[in-house]
């Protein structure tokens, strides 16, 4: 039997990032104001790291709770600016960091009906690693990403890092491509995959670095009422093998065996309703009792809809204080790296587990 993934002896290569992380941390001690304005959240990668198997846990969502009025959020003080009638809404006035539970109910009822919504000038990336991690999980367990850079100490934290010194993406940015727009929802393959999830920027270039968005919920709606009846029941192979065998590939850690789960191809939101196809090209591998070259051209079918969905997607951009709150069940998104690796990007993601997806029938 061959050894799995997670438990072979770990590689005597150095991940790329982690000797990155080591020289930065080398000129931070002769000058602390050297690097990264937050030395703290710089990514670790232990491969001696390893967690257990997540386990089935009963989630009730948040947003269950909500006012639908929301007025603990959605104060007189609060500002709001949507940012395209499907998905996304811009919102300035109102602290995460000061929310009541009332006001975090609303939060997970609002990000679901809104998809995105971008917090300005927050102060979230200065209250601390256990303030932010104690409002993260207001919304459920915290994903521990099985292998990305995360906070030594704190593996809630997914940590999201470029600089001259380190640039993840020249490690795919290959002649065979054209862009590097990659749509996901995060860690798919989970059993109970993210819902409201967090993602704070700590230092940010002037221009690029945008988050594009889409709305899994208003590319459902486009198809036919024919086409549907044929994807809900269908349910998807969502794979986390490839992502650990690559980063055991460049001595990256494997905290995890990688675990491989089927979900439905068409989800219902728990508190909204609405349903929402399931389905992206990083995850996602087959359909189940369907043939290979059948599998592929409905699946390839779905990515190209989607990725060509330009009225139902938006790009969030970021400014200093920026929080993006979305909810992962409804929505894809990609990274933009469009910026000169020159410039520092620097962020942070949380990301708590919500419920196992429901399958939606047609009515």
């Amino acid at each position: 039997m061959a050894p799995s993934v997670a438990d072979t002896e770990a590689s005597k290569q150095i991940h790329p990032a982690a000797a990155a992380v080591e020289r930065i941390k080398e000129r931070l001690k002769a000058n602390p104001n050297s690097g990264p304005a937050y030395p703290a959240y710089l990514p670790t990668f232990d491969t001696s790291e390893k967690f257990p198997p997540l386990e089935l846990f009963e989630h009730s969502d948040p947003g269950f709770r909500a006012n639908p009025a929301k007025p603990n959020l959605l104060t007189p003080d609060a500002k709001l600016k949507h940012l395209s009638p499907y998905l996304g809404t811009e919102i300035s006035g109102v602290q995460l960091s000061q929310l009541s539970n009332a006001g975090l109910d609303e939060l997970a009822l609002f990000a679901a009906e809104r998809k995105v919504l971008v917090f300005r000038d927050q102060d979230f990336k200065d209250i601390g690693i256990k303030k932010q991690i104690e409002i993260a999980k207001y919304f459920g367990p915290i994903q521990r990403h099985p292998t990305s850079g995360n906070v030594k100490g704190y593996p809630e934290f997914h940590v999201v890092y470029r600089d001259p010194e380190y640039d993840p993406f020249t490690e795919y940015a290959t002649d065979d491509r054209a862009n590097y727009t990659t749509w996901h929802s995060d860690v798919a393959y989970e059993g109970q995959p993210p819902g409201t999830t967090f993602f704070f920027i700590l230092e940010q270039p002037s221009l690029g670095g945008d988050t594009l968005f889409s709305s899994q919920v208003e590319a459902y709606n486009r198809l036919s009422d024919e086409f549907k009846k044929r994807l809900e029941g269908l349910k998807v192979v969502h794979s986390a093998v490839y992502q650990a065998e690559d980063s055991k590939r460049r001595g990256g850690p494997v905290r995890r065996e990688p675990v491989e789960s089927e979900h439905p191809l068409v989800r219902v939101h728990p508190v909204t309703g609405e349903k929402a196809l399931y389905v992206n090209p990083i995850f996602a591998r087959r359909i189940v009792g369907f043939k290979k070259e059948e599998s592929e051209a409905l699946l390839g079918f779905l990515y190209d809809h989607i990725a060509k969905g330009a009225d139902f997607q938006i790009r969030a951009t970021y400014k200093p204080g920026t929080v993006v709150v979305w909810d992962n069940r409804v929505t894809v998104h990609s990274a933009t790296p469009d910026f000169d690796a020159r410039f520092r990007r620097h962020a942070v993601r949380l990301t708590p587990q919500a419920e196992v997806p429901i399958p939606a029938t047609f009515a």
